[in-house]
């Protein structure tokens, strides 16, 4: 038996129970699939069923307000991916009479839909024979096939996706990438990988040649820039500054004014830099607290935060409106933000 062969195998006995493999509507895949970009299963499926219960169809999502998806997607992170999800699903309604192509460099157009999700869509919900290559899907082929190119590479790349698609069962396509996935997410894991009951044992160089922990091998790791904000919870009576992004990972999330500075930054100095005088010089303020700093760490930056409760009079600030603190928890923010507010009383 063969390793497709095999792979199907395992795959039929011990493949989960999800949700999203019980259909072939690719609204559904497709939403599934955005969401377990970057997210876990235990943590995606929540939010995949409050999704399909709050949008059922692609119409439901397309006529949604931005504020409302984003805010459904708070925790999630990586917020772009509800931006686009929303885009989309508009573009569909518009341009495809709401209903989602069935032609894969159509669906590859698509904005947020890359060559994994438009091979994932089309194999899942119309059989089409296109290879996936994720994360769980080039750990497998790395360790089995004995590939030390970086995955992370135009050569690499492009080896893995040659690879994938030759060992595709195309007639089973959907079956086929269904079960190299999941044996990379349950069986073939980055970490302490299951090898002593795998069925690729007697051929996997990696099993063979001891060298399971050296694969798959990455070009470069991400460089982690530290920054260092100070966010200002800025009180006019009952109400609180707040404004909504416009541009970097947090588009379209709400969030306080803030100070950011080079390193980290004493609570003195912070009140007597020319960024807290720009904002204040004509306010009597009274900073009522400073929280201790909160940590948040992203794919390419480590967040060092502190927020500043201020009582303040005539401070004016134009890209911020003043909201009622018992409305703050309606608009959609950050996980930062939110770990803050789960600290403070807002009621």
């Amino acid at each position: 038996m063969n390793f497709s062969n095999k792979l199907v195998s395992w795959y039929q006995n011990n493949k989960r129970d999800l949700p999203w493999r019980n259909t072939v509507n690719p609204y559904y895949i497709w939403l599934s699939e955005i969401i377990l970009q970057q997210t876990r299963v235990l943590q995606g499926t929540p939010y995949y069923l409050a999704f399909l219960k709050a949008f059922p169809t692609i119409e439901d999502l397309a006529n949604a307000s931005e504020d409302k998806v984003l805010k459904m997607w708070q925790g999630l992170g990586y917020y772009s991916r509800a931006r686009n999800l929303h885009f989309t699903a508009k573009d569909i309604v518009n341009n495809f009479a709401g209903e989602f192509p069935k032609d894969y460099s159509k669906v590859l157009k698509l904005k947020g839909i890359g060559i994994y999700t438009a091979a994932a869509i089309t194999s899942f919900a119309f059989d089409m024979p296109y290879a996936v290559v994720d994360g769980n899907v080039i750990r497998v082929l790395s360790r089995v096939f004995g590939l030390s190119t970086p995955f992370d590479t135009p050569v690499g790349k492009k080896k893995f996706q040659q690879l994938a698609q030759e060992l595709l069962i195309e007639k089973d396509a959907a079956i086929y990438n269904q079960s190299i996935m999941e044996f990379g997410a349950i069986k073939c894991k980055p970490k302490s990988p299951d090898c002593s009951s795998c069925p690729m044992q007697d051929f996997c160089i990696a099993y063979i040649t001891n060298s399971v922990a050296e694969l798959p091998v990455k070009s470069n790791k991400i460089k982690v820039k530290n920054r260092f904000l100070h966010y200002l919870f800025i009180e006019q009576e009952d109400n609180i500054f707040l404004g909504k992004r416009k541009s970097g990972i947090w588009t379209g999330l709400y969030e306080f004014p803030f100070l950011e500075f080079l390193n980290k930054t004493e609570e003195k100095q912070v009140i007597r830099s020319n960024e807290w005088s720009r904002i204040f010089l004509n306010s009597t303020c009274e900073v009522k607290s400073v929280s201790s700093e909160f940590i948040h760490i992203l794919s390419h930056q480590k967040i060092h935060a502190q927020f500043w409760q201020i009582k303040a009079a005539s401070v004016v600030l134009d890209d911020y409106e003043l909201i009622s603190r018992n409305s703050l928890l309606e608009f959609p923010v950050s996980r930062l933000t939110e770990k803050y507010f789960e600290t403070i009383e807002l009621g």
